[in-house]
């Protein structure tokens, strides 16, 4: 079965002195999920918000919080996120020793949970937690900072990962550098779910519904479902 096309809005993005305001906008705007990119100025030359923060964002919208949790060591704060009220909690192939614990774990938590790959991450780094995850992030920047442009080398290892998850429940989700324009290319190579910051961001909350439904649309016309 086709996974939904589902559009997750980067606060990373937004403007952190109203996160709630910006929270809610993106929500009436047209976002499905809403995504928490955690950074931990350690695994990625950034620090971004921790779990109190994303606590605090909580109240501001019922839609799925979507928490990529870009840290090292990430196994002794999944607790705390998933108390904050993630709904998926994302961990990095990269990021320690023991990834299917750390997915085991965050289930046993009650939550979704996802695995990420930086750009030179293979495809099959992820081929033993299949069973495990319930969505894969493919990183299509190198983490750590919002407003880079999009590699265009990740297309191969989205189709691969495609292939690898058919018949499987899986959402396959691709953040970075994502526009109107790159969507169409990673939704043809195999994504269903588009996490776009700037993209979304640019312009103002005026413009915030028109950003989304301008990736939505070229995103369903690359699906074929749009006329």
């Amino acid at each position: 079965m086709t996974r939904p096309l589902l559009i997750a809005p980067s606060m990373l993005a937004s403007d952190f002195s109203k996160l709630g305001e910006e929270v809610r906008a993106v929500d009436t705007a047209g976002a499905d999920w809403i995504h928490l990119d955690v950074m931990d100025g350690h695994f990625v030359p950034n620090i971004s918000f921790g779990p109190d923060i994303i606590k605090a964002m909580r109240p501001h919208s019922k839609k799925i919080f979507d928490v990529h949790l870009m840290i090292a060591p990430c196994d002794p704060h999944l607790e705390a996120f998933a108390k904050a009220g993630s709904d998926i909690i994302t961990v990095h192939v990269e990021a320690g020793p023991h990834l299917h614990r750390s997915l085991q774990a965050i289930r046993a938590m009650g939550k979704k949970a996802g695995v990420s790959l930086n750009p030179a991450t293979p495809a099959e780094t992820v081929a033993h937690v299949l069973d495990t995850v319930d969505l894969i992030l493919v990183m299509s920047v190198n983490p750590g900072f919002g407003g880079q442009a999009y590699l265009p080398l990740v297309e191969e290892k989205i189709a691969q990962l495609k292939a690898m998850t058919a018949g499987r429940p899986i959402d396959i989700e691709v953040d970075g550098g994502i526009t109107a324009q790159t969507a169409t290319r990673v939704i043809a190579a195999g994504a269903n779910v588009l996490v776009a910051g700037s993209a979304v961001f640019k312009g103002g909350v005026s413009t915030y519904a028109s950003n989304i439904s301008a990736i939505r649309n070229a995103a369903s016309l690359a699906r074929g479902e749009a006329a």
